[in-house]
């Protein structure tokens, strides 16, 4: 099959990428809407610099999709950033246009519209956050917990001036910040019973698990919660709504 003879052709970046959400959801997308002149391929390569290549090599691309390692390091290949993506720092979805290869965000928007989404008619968001992990992922969901104004710690298994770790963390740490977001790989497939450290006695059925992995559909980090009544969530509907919205973005007019 040769993907230059697809008059669509986009894709996702990265270098693990067999566990990819992407390709399934675009596939079935495409096949869905008879979409024959579109296509999907996963490219993986082992350093941001040969994208250079991916590129030149294929004229027909006309989105690409960014995930670990290259959130960060695509910045300086590309043409444009647009506002949100710059202003949280990691870039996931690579408009071609014009000549010209604009970054985006679309985390943000999977995250914020599938976390309201939680909260039960009537109610609101718990007012402080724990944000597990420091990576590039926990970026987009900063970014949106600044915008909810939703106070919030960034935990790690390092100490520095904008986090503490997980060795400070405390029942009363967890009984405090009723909202709890696993950014971190830990608990995905094939390592299932892996989960963040922390106290969790010191959860209640009044908080808000969410976790960013989504293979398993219960991650150990959520039976946690779904043990004692919490509310929680995995991420395969922001992934399904960041990835909608890469789409809008890779056929918006202007």
């Amino acid at each position: 099959m040769d993907l230059k003879n697809y008059k669509h052709l986009y894709g996702l970046i990265g270098i693990y990428l067999s566990y990819s959400f992407s390709k399934k959801f675009f596939g079935e997308k495409f096949a869905k809407e008879k979409r024959t002149d579109s296509f999907y391929e996963l490219f993986p390569i082992p350093e941001i610099a040969e994208i250079e290549q991916l590129i030149s090599h294929y004229p027909n691309l006309k989105g690409l999709n960014v995930t670990i390692p290259y959130k960060e390091q695509v910045f300086d290949f590309l043409d444009e950033i647009n506002q949100d993506a710059a202003e949280i720092g990691a870039v996931n979805t690579i408009r071609f246009v014009d000549g010209k290869r604009i970054g985006y965000n679309t985390d943000h928007y999977g995250f914020r519209k599938s976390l309201l989404e939680m909260v039960p008619a009537g109610e609101k968001l718990p007012p402080r956050a724990l944000v597990l992990g420091t990576g590039g992922a926990s970026k987009a969901i900063s970014y949106v917990l600044k915008k909810e104004e939703i106070e919030f710690l960034k935990v790690s298994r390092t100490a520095g001036v904008d986090r503490i770790t997980y060795q400070d963390l405390t029942k009363k740490t967890i009984k405090d910040h009723l909202l709890i977001i696993n950014t971190t790989p830990l608990g995905t497939f094939p390592e299932v019973a892996t989960l963040p450290d922390l106290p969790y006695e010191g959860l209640t059925e009044k908080h808000y698990l969410y976790d960013l992995v989504y293979n398993p559909t219960e991650t150990a980090f959520l039976a946690q919660g779904n043990r004692i009544g919490a509310k929680t969530n995995n991420g395969l509907k922001m992934l399904s709504l960041q990835a909608e919205k890469a789409w809008e973005i890779w056929n918006a007019t202007k």
